[in-house]
């Protein structure tokens, strides 16, 4: 069976894509095909603060870019992630904005630095809102600009004309609903209703129910292996119930 993925594909470099290998041992046939694009900006200003680390508690990440915008900043070369550019990562398994904002909440005291926050011009206002109330001093800084990618409304036409309508469709970001579903919708026609679409987790699978999707499943965490389990369910059980 068939799964497409809406997101972009790993660095060629890095190896195979983990989603496409995830999927791959429940042996469905994954396509990746890249939805959004990115514009760093205010890059100067997120060089000042980094220019002056005293000032800060902390950094958090919420996205790869925001990563890769400090990486421009600082030169860096490298291609994997946070621990290469010197930082220990902590809180990674959070999963979503919430849970992420408790961890830090049971860290920090409102007596502290700032903690700097890159972000994107798309941000939700969960993890703001709930260190606002917590009295956690937070500076966030919006680094880049999410758009559709250029060559996405061709890239879907030419998958369902050549492959045809996916078991699975997979949505890795707000964003990536917003961008894709009308296109999605004119594809797949009558049959739209076969198809059994799956989110990365709760924020995505929040903007699918809002966009009148239907979500088969949600993964149980954001990483292959539970969304490759989770879409298995959907497919051979015509349902998933994944713990909260």
């Amino acid at each position: 069976m068939k799964v497409l993925l809406l997101k972009d594909p790993k660095d060629k470099e890095s190896g195979p894509d983990p989603y496409i290998q995830a999927l791959g041992s429940y042996r469905f046939e994954a396509t990746l095909i890249p939805v959004l694009s990115f514009e760093f900006i205010s890059l100067e200003s997120l060089f000042e603060k980094l220019s002056h680390p005293e000032c800060y508690g902390g950094l958090i990440f919420t996205s790869p870019r925001a990563l890769e915008a400090i990486k421009i900043c600082l030169k860096e070369k490298s291609k994997n992630e946070v621990e290469e550019i010197g930082l220990t990562p902590q809180g990674e398994t959070s999963g979503n904005a919430e849970k992420l904002a408790e961890y830090i909440c049971s860290r920090e005291k409102s007596s502290s630095s700032a903690l700097l926050f890159p972000c994107g011009a798309l941000k939700r206002e969960v993890l703001p809102t709930v260190l606002r109330e917590k009295g956690i001093p937070l500076e966030s800084l919006t680094v880049y600009q999410t758009t559709q990618h250029a060559h996405l409304q061709e890239s879907l036409s030419s998958y369902f004309s050549q492959q045809g309508i996916p078991a699975s469709i997979v949505f890795f970001s707000p964003s990536g609903v917003k961008f894709c579903l009308q296109h999605i919708q004119k594809l797949s026609g009558d049959f739209i209703n076969h198809i059994k679409f799956a989110a990365i987790g709760p924020t995505t699978a929040e903007a699918m129910e809002a966009a009148g999707i239907p979500v088969s499943c949600t993964a149980e965490s954001p990483t292959p292996q539970d969304l490759a389990t989770g879409i298995q369910k959907a497919l051979h059980l015509h349902n998933c119930s994944v713990p909260k």
